[in-house]
């Protein structure tokens, strides 16, 4: 096995598991240098199927290298260096652990030519995603970190039936392209889809991504809907209903986003929002469309884990308040801070020159070449709605509007250093947006920097921009809760689970009293038998007996013990 045929994943989840049983400065090194050493893999690895497992009579591509899965691949790694660099003094190795390990899994499914293969990483991501959140070790990331487990291991199990099925009905477990005609490709697209963030299983993302650390937020932002954007481009790529799906997912996170007070979870919607406008690309499925699905996810990665970073490194500096009604003001004191965080918002707005620019306008493009204009039109309100929410919103409430006080300082040196660096590429994205063109999984000759595209772009942002300002007072009014998709699962979960548990709990009763009472005979009955003045015992030898005795009291244990 040689470098361009080892999975690239498999090597950065060896290394996460090294990491806690390093020096300080160990680490560090591996945590900086690994991922680029992934990097340079990634590119090594040619197109076709590199390396393959015979499993029960199927043949696994555990690496297949592809346009997209390259394109896929590369960010990841330079996520988890980006990552890495911020979280270079988290106190907690652990979570620098389980973050390598969860970047390493989404890399085993990009490179995966596989179902089987698909899903073992897939698995492996819930876990080391899950234990991200744990290690913040507040009693607010325990609860949240098990209900995540929970959704992805019902998401788990929804998938591998699909997977079980689809493969009884093919007689192959290769991963393409796949029809939505029987019920197996259903739960797939099932399993794929909660991953995603997608309606019913929506509320999991913004419960479970605040709550980790202030580092960890930022690897989980990379990961879990990215893969899921990646394999639903691989196996559903025009598949119609994921277009309304999409939409739902993008005017969902802006109306959430814009009720929100905590900076985090207003992010976190922030996310669901953009997947959509990817979901709602591949949908639509057509090259363009694909591609700016492929293009949005890219640079979204980079905007995205930017947005967190400010907002972790504000987090961080404030000892935890992340209320916007508790901050404001900090431009003073943290002015790169400020900066990068203002980069990171505009490129979610598609401002021109900046990536989300590039990428975004893509999907739209798509919709009016397949004559999608209703679809335009809503694409199109999307986007003024994601400036009003992350691209002022956030900014705007944290680093100005009105002095709390608050005077912290800019994070350390390597905080710094991961932000400008993907702020950096936020612009060089935007600015010269051809040669990231060349590494889309189709060949385009889109343009995004036409006049009328410009002025239209510029002129919405504009008008949203006035929307928010003539809504402040409203938009201040963020001390509240919102009810989600979750309140139906916390209200009416627990109260199904009780009627349903009522009955069994009426039956253990029954058993174990009779149980009970069986055992008291059968402790009676051995007493006579086999005590002193037993007919066991004036018969047999004193081992018997106490063998007799000993069976019985195992009994008696086994009992108590299952009930």
């Amino acid at each position: 096995m040689t470098i361009d045929t080892f999975p690239p994943g498999v090597l950065l989840i060896f290394g996460g598991l090294v990491l806690p049983f390093v020096s300080s400065g160990v680490r560090k090194t591996i945590v900086l240098l690994l991922p680029l050493l992934v990097l340079w893999s990634v590119w090594q690895i040619s197109d076709g199927i590199q390396l393959s497992l015979s499993f029960l009579e199927y043949e696994l591509a555990i690496v297949e290298g592809d346009t997209l899965s390259r394109l896929f691949a590369t960010v990841f790694a330079v996520m988890v260096f980006g990552g890495g660099l911020f979280a270079l003094n988290q106190k907690e190795p652990f979570e620098l652990a389980a973050a390598f390990v969860y970047g390493g899994s989404a890399l085993g499914v990009v490179f995966a030519g596989d179902l089987i293969t698909v899903f073992v990483f897939w698995e492996v991501m819930a876990i080391g995603s899950t234990l991200v959140i744990w290690s913040a070790k507040t009693p607010q990331s325990y609860r949240a970190s098990i209900r995540y487990l929970i959704i992805h291991l019902l998401g788990g199990v929804i998938l591998m039936v699909g997977i079980v099925m689809h493969i009884q009905n093919t007689g192959s477990a290769e991963f393409g392209a796949m029809k939505i005609d029987n019920v197996g490709t259903w739960l797939i697209l099932a399993g794929f889809l909660v991953n995603a963030g997608a309606p019913p299983l929506t509320a999991w993302l913004p419960d479970a991504y605040p709550e980790a650390s202030f580092s960890g937020t930022v690897f989980l932002s990379a990961f879990t809907t990215k893969t899921a954007v990646y394999v639903l481009m691989i196996g559903f790529p025009g598949t119609e209903i994921l277009i309304y799906i999409g939409l739902y997912m993008i005017f969902y996170g802006i109306i959430y986003a814009l009720l929100e007070n905590d900076m985090r979870r207003i992010l976190s919607y922030s996310i669901i929002n953009q997947v959509g406008f990817m979901v709602t690309g591949i949908g639509i499925g057509s090259e363009m469309a694909l591609n700016g699905a492929a293009a949005h996810a890219f640079t979204h990665i980079i905007y995205k884990a930017l947005l967190l970073m400010s907002a972790g490194s504000v987090y961080f500096m404030t000892s935890g308040k992340r209320k916007c009604t508790d901050l404001g003001g900090l431009f003073q004191s943290m002015p790169i801070t400020c900066i990068c965080g203002i980069v990171g918002a505009l490129a979610i707005s598609s401002f021109p020159l900046t990536s989300g620019f590039i990428s975004k306008s893509m999907i739209a493009q798509a919709a009016v070449d397949e004559q999608l204009f209703l679809i335009w039109m809503c694409l199109a309100a999307a986007s003024a709605g994601v400036f009003l929410h992350a691209g002022i919103k956030f900014p705007w409430f944290v680093f100005f509007q009105k002095d709390s006080g608050l005077r912290p300082k800019d994070p350390p040196w390597n905080m710094k250093a991961a932000m400008i660096f993907f702020a950096f590429i936020c612009i060089a994205l935007g600015v010269a947006p051809e040669p990231f063109y060349e590494l889309l999984p189709f060949s385009t000759n889109y343009e995004p920097y036409t006049v009328p595209h410009v002025i239209n772009q510029l002129q919405l942002l504009l008008f949203a921009g006035l929307a928010f300002f003539l809504a402040l007072p409203i938009m201040k009014r963020t001390l509240t809760i919102s009810l989600d998709w979750d309140w139906f699962y916390r209200q009416f979960g627990p109260a199904i689970f009780r009627y349903m548990t009522r009955g069994f709990l009426e039956l253990r009763r029954n058993v174990l009293d009779i149980s009970i009472s069986l055992i008291n005979y059968i402790i009676r009955l051995t007493f006579y038998y086999s005590g002193p003045e037993g007919a066991v015992a004036k018969d047999a030898s004193l081992g018997t007996s106490v063998a007799i005795v000993v069976t019985a009291l195992a009994i008696l244990v086994a009992f108590i013990y299952q009930f």
